[in-house]
């Protein structure tokens, strides 16, 4: 899977006009848009070189409560958040995270990039990486994240990312590193002569890449619960070392190194299935292509993975019955993807034989990604846009990460550079 990360604002373009809004009920929350405008893929996504973002007004229900954008003198909480570049992007990248972000970044100051840092803790093709970064980050824009409200950038173009690392490192007790699910279950999978040390130590990397951004609020699946445990425990660790009377002793301003963040984790779409095992979580690294939609996939191979897709021999499609987790998965997909609500798709598919399902999600699954796919191709085949905004966005992001890094290195007792 790819491994979610991370927050903090930042805004890289000019900002689009207000839009005036209608509403269009979409799943757990309300896009708002264009009056008399439609959502053709010609109209609700913009030019590379257009100076008006993509804006997609939304609300959702989250484990946290939003901030008002009426008042100016209001302080945005942050969120930083971000997915590996290895392997393809698929459906459950895009509705457990991408497309939550979309709404996030409405509400939160935001900042979301691509941890090609985390990306070489496996074997991994050096030559694939760099494209694969591109192509991660072109694909965060294809899907609505507005460079006028958040910032994209590379992981690794930040090297404070790195340096935080290595003092965390410092403090982090192995036990704490030993008992992570993700390194078990991955080091037992590679064999334990063959496992990087790399592997073991990245949780303190996502750590340093929260902390560095003094983020209130982390947007996370259920799998990723345990490392954002760590990251909370290794904040108030280094606060409790070298924060407070002790920096100031130092020079410092004293107080709270780092915020310790709370889990953002959307109440829908935060978990989706693999096609061929309903109990296992779509994901990057499963051998078969089969198991998931890509957000690239061209519309036949869509059409055949979802028909030769793990179904059961139940009559009729039925929400939350333990027995038919497939069945459950590929509902879920359609509400998301649909827009409507889990009692209208209940309604609506509950006499569909397996045959008119898979026709109806097919259908509908194409017609939402084929948007998506088009901006990519107008945003990958443009290089300078793409590589403008991520130079600045690591522009921006180093100079708020390095005002936490400067303060770090002031409290653990470095001579001053």
């Amino acid at each position: 899977m790819g491994r979610l990360v991370l927050s903090h604002f930042l805004t890289i373009s000019n900002s689009s006009p207000r839009l005036a809004s209608s509403s269009l009920r979409a799943g757990g929350f309300q896009i708002r848009h264009l009056k008399g405008a439609s959502l053709s893929p010609q109209n609700w996504l913009p030019s590379p070189r257009s100076s008006a973002g993509f804006r997609c007004c939304c609300s959702v229900s989250l484990s946290q409560p939003a901030v008002s954008e009426s008042s100016p003198t209001t302080v945005k909480k942050r969120i930083v958040s971000g997915v590996q570049p290895t392997g393809s992007i698929h459906l459950g990248n895009y509705l457990g995270a991408i497309r939550n972000w979309i709404t996030l970044q409405n509400t939160y100051d935001t900042l979301f990039f691509i941890v090609d840092l985390h990306a070489i803790t496996l074997p991994y093709d050096a030559q694939q990486l760099s494209r694969a970064t591109r192509d991660t980050a072109a694909l965060y824009l294809a899907c609505g994240v507005d460079t006028s409200k958040a910032s994209v950038f590379v992981q690794s173009h930040v090297r404070a990312h790195v340096e935080l690392m290595w003092l965390l490192s410092s403090v982090a007790p192995v036990g704490w590193l030993n008992r992570m699910i993700q390194f078990k279950e991955k080091s037992r999978k590679a064999g334990d002569e063959n496992v990087g040390v790399a592997l073991l130590t990245y949780p303190v990397l996502m750590a340093s890449d929260i902390l560095l951004y003094q983020s209130d609020f982390v947007p996370v699946g259920e799998d990723q619960k345990q490392h954002l445990e760590l990251t909370r425990e290794l904040a108030e660790r280094v606060n409790n070392l070298f924060g407070g009377r002790k920096w100031k002793k130092l020079g410092g301003r004293g107080g709270a190194l780092f915020k310790v963040p709370e889990p953002l984790i959307p109440p829908v779409g935060a978990r989706v299935m693999s096609l061929t095992d309903g109990c296992s979580k779509m994901s990057k690294s499963a051998p078969s292509d089969q198991s998931r939609i890509n957000l690239l996939d061209p519309k036949d191979v869509i059409a055949n993975k979802i028909k030769r897709c793990k179904t059961d021999s139940f009559p009729g499609m039925e929400f939350d019955n333990p027995e038919r987790p497939e069945c459950n998965n590929l509902l879920s997909i359609y509400q998301l993807i649909s827009g409507k609500t889990k009692e209208e798709v209940a309604q609506e598919c509950q006499d569909m034989n397996w045959g008119t399902f898979k026709s109806l999600l097919a259908d509908t699954l194409i017609d939402h990604l084929y948007p998506i796919q088009v901006r990519y191709e107008e945003i990958i085949s443009d290089a300078a846009y793409l590589d403008g905004i991520l130079a600045e966005g690591a522009t921006k992001a180093s100079d708020i990460a390095d005002t936490t890094l400067n303060n770090v290195y002031q409290a653990m007792g470095f001579l001053r550079r």
